[in-house]
């Protein structure tokens, strides 16, 4: 069985996803190739060769790679596609932009955002927003595997693989990245903090959401997440919304702040490792899957929380 893990870079440094999906191949069992396909990512490559488990990094160069649209990955993929069983791909938004043109090109099925590997044709996902775990059996020779990587833990880095270079695809394609404006912040990026702090809808306003959150996330060093409700009123931007909807997350701390629990919510957040709950419904949802739980007001409980810290 060989497997190759497609890596989620920004041509200078991996993703925390790429090791977890390492993790998930490794549960297949059989050599794990890395590919490595941007521009200038040499640095990427040699990290990628120390990741635990991993057989050889391919690491591709050229200019329709830099900033890994799907045409131009499709075309690499689909052209190493022969020598593998099987190909993984984090389910960032690269790898769900980039699996399901190979998995068509390939007349493959793809299963998506698996949470668990139970043998070589056999994995489980979440479906109904994470309220029940779908076992699929694939038949297809070659499998196209997108991985949750919340589920997975990340894997070491104590290896010494080889790195291959091997061509980038000719081209032309008949899509060219344009522009990308990149919203910078001191704060971690959502799916990789290891602290989040949420706010919801009950905290009223934008002015409340800034005033009470934030200065909780600044003691913990938090990224700071919200609700779809509390984004749909305008209290925080769209890239906090953490849910079905919008990023799933599962840090070592989750503070769930005014949230009431609604699924979709909570599709998004119930594999963090410690969830902390306050809301003055005691009959909140929230409370179903929280680790702590306080009943009280957030605008006393908050910054009194603060303060302690």
């Amino acid at each position: 069985m060989a497997v190759l893990v497609i890596a989620d870079h920004d041509n200078a440094s991996l993703t925390d996803a790429t090791h977890k999906t390492v993790t998930a191949a490794g549960k297949v069992g059989g050599d794990i190739d890395v590919l490595v396909a941007g521009k200038g990512a040499g640095d990427v490559a040699a990290a990628a060769a120390k990741i635990s488990g991993v057989n050889k990094v391919l690491h591709a160069e050229g200019n329709a790679l830099e900033k890994q649209l799907a045409e131009s990955m499709e075309a690499l993929i689909v052209s190493l596609a022969d020598g593998y069983d099987a190909i993984f791909v984090p389910a960032t938004t690269m790898g769900k932009n980039v699996a399901p043109r190979v998995a068509a090109k390939l007349d493959v099925m793809q299963l998506s955002d698996i949470t668990d590997v139970i043998d070589a044709d056999t994995f489980e996902r979440p479906i109904y927003a994470g309220n029940a775990i779908q076992v699929v059996k694939s038949s297809d020779a070659k499998k196209v595997v997108t991985v949750r990587g919340t589920a997975f833990d990340a894997a070491a880095e104590d290896g010494s693989a080889s790195v291959e270079t091997i061509d980038a695809p000719a081209g032309p394609f008949k899509s060219a990245f344009v522009s990308e404006e990149i919203a910078e912040s001191d704060r971690p990026e959502l799916t990789s903090a290891k602290r989040i702090v949420s706010g919801g809808r009950a905290l009223g306003s934008e002015e409340d959401f800034e005033k009470y959150i934030t200065p909780l996330a600044d003691k913990l060093g938090a990224g700071i997440g919200a609700s779809r409700a509390a984004v749909d009123a305008g209290y925080a931007p769209n890239d906090y919304q953490v849910g079905q909807t919008g990023k799933v997350v599962a840090p070592e701390l989750y503070i769930a702040i005014g949230i009431s629990g609604a699924i979709q919510h909570l599709a998004g957040m119930k594999d963090s490792k410690i969830i902390v709950a306050i809301n003055k419904d005691e009959e909140a949802p929230i409370f179903q899957v929280a680790d702590y739980g306080l009943v009280a007001d957030l605008f006393n409980a908050v910054p009194e929380l603060t303060d302690a810290l």
